[in-house]
């Protein structure tokens, strides 16, 4: 099952790239690597499906040379992937040689293939060291992280092309801090808004710090959340604005106009730090791109009997991923006229993740996840739309490169264009994987 759409139909200079995140592929129990939040907190009961934890996860600290080739074989251009700052910094001060030695030799890795490095200082694993002093909630660990960038761009930073310093802002604070999701599974307020402020000072601090190195290429990577009104109430119109505050807005105004949502600060900003506005111009200095994460919508129903935000998500009437997740090609389309017009403008774009979970197996040594082929292909016309639109979309990631640890899901739930067999680690490229090989080597 092939792409209708080939390299020809993108701009000469875009780029196509697979991703993955450091825990979810690395395996921690390797080359010394430190305790992180995700360790602990899968081994707490309920926590994460079957206790799975990252430990091995796919190997990748000792298989890299393998991917490498697999993303080389595909035709891709360029690798995403992230540090592990509990590899790197296991007790949050002192440098793991053997953490530091293994990106060096990734690097080499992905640049001796021709590949172009996309670098994401953070991507979820927070130090045990920085959890047992609040995590994202206190004000010292974006002080820690500013040393962690340092370290990593003064040892990588010369063979990297790409910069983002924080993946999924809203993952890292409110669904871990307020609904609880995911490590370090905390439902509080007062932390979740220390930990959004927090989050983005992150941001602005390691921008800080790349800047002075004279690194270019510099973005952050944002799951904004598209979200509609499961009907046309007044209430749920109005609920819906709640959720484009804290998915979008939030992150938007704070990076691209200097202040955060007035009608989230007007309920919660009782909960903020003291001072936060102080940050703002920190936190909004200008970035080289932006990166978009996107795989559904949010269907908004008002829940005035709860205290607020005051709506929950219901399920929707599109078909679904494995993940629960309606498929809506559509909403990136939104999405992305929507931030072009409203904010970004010129500021080069890049999807830097997309894709499904499906219950994919191997026969006969072939996984043919016609679905994915399908999502792929619906969301990848959506981006040939908004070029041409006008939308300066200049790369495009698949996620995920490998089957991986899907954290809180662990094992579970499969998003790769590799299929990997966890009890042996052998790598299968799928259907999706092959599709892509087809459409971008240049034989389409």
């Amino acid at each position: 099952m092939n792409f209708n759409f080939s390299r020809r139909d993108f701009p000469t200079d875009f780029i196509f790239g697979a991703a993955t995140a450091a825990y979810q592929i690395e395996g921690s129990k390797f080359g010394n690597c430190g305790s992180s939040h995700w360790d602990t907190w899968s081994k707490t009961p309920g926590n994460v499906h079957k206790a799975d934890d990252g430990s091995i996860a796919c190997d990748h600290y000792n298989k890299f040379d393998l991917d490498l080739d697999l993303i080389k074989s595909g035709g891709f251009d360029s690798y995403r992937f992230s540090t592990s700052w509990a590899r790197v910094m296991p007790d949050g001060t002192n440098i793991n040689p053997d953490g530091l030695d293994f990106y060096d030799r990734l690097v080499d890795g992905i640049v001796e293939r021709g590949l172009k490095p996309n670098l994401t200082l953070y991507h979820w694993e927070l130090p045990s060291v920085m959890s047992d002093i609040g995590g994202w909630s206190n004000r010292e660990v974006p002080e820690r992280f500013a040393d962690f960038t340092n370290i990593i761009i003064e040892r990588i930073g010369d063979r990297v092309d790409y910069v983002s310093t924080i993946n999924e802002p809203w993952c890292v604070a409110w669904l871990s801090y307020f609904i609880g999701g995911q490590a370090p599974g905390i439902k509080d307020i007062r932390a979740a808004m220390r930990a959004m402020h927090h989050i983005m000072l992150a941001h602005g601090k390691a921008l800080e710090v790349l800047r002075s190195h004279d690194q270019e290429n510099l973005g952050i990577v944002l799951n904004l959340g598209h979200g509609e009104a499961a009907s046309n109430n007044d209430e749920d119109i109005l609920a819906t604005k709640t959720f484009d505050a804290i998915h979008t807005r939030w992150f938007m105004d704070s990076l691209f106009k200097g202040y955060y949502p007035t009608d989230m600060i007007s309920k919660v900003g009782n909960h903020m730090p003291e001072n936060f506005e102080n940050d703002m111009s920190l936190i909004s200095a200008p970035i080289d791109w932006l990166g978009i994460n996107y795989y559904t919508r949010g269907l908004i129903k008002a829940a005035p009997e709860e205290p607020w935000p005051h709506f929950k998500g219901v399920d929707g009437p599109l078909p679904k991923t494995q993940m629960g997740w309606e498929i809506y090609p559509e909403g990136l389309e939104l999405l992305l006229k929507r931030i072009y017009n409203d904010y970004t403008n010129d500021l080069p774009i890049m999807i830097t993740e997309n894709g499904m979970a499906n219950e994919d197996v191997v026969d006969n040594n072939e996984c043919n996840d016609f679905d994915r082929v399908r999502y792929f292909e619906d969301h990848l016309q959506i981006v040939i739309r908004c070029i041409a639109y006008g939308v300066p979309i200049k790369g495009f990631f698949g996620w995920s490169l490998l089957d991986n640890y899907e954290w809180a899901y662990g094992y579970e739930k499969r998003f790769g264009l590799v299929h990997v067999d966890y009890e042996t680690q052998k790598r299968t490229p799928k259907a999706s994987f092959k599709a892509f090989q087809k459409a971008i080597s240049g034989n389409q």
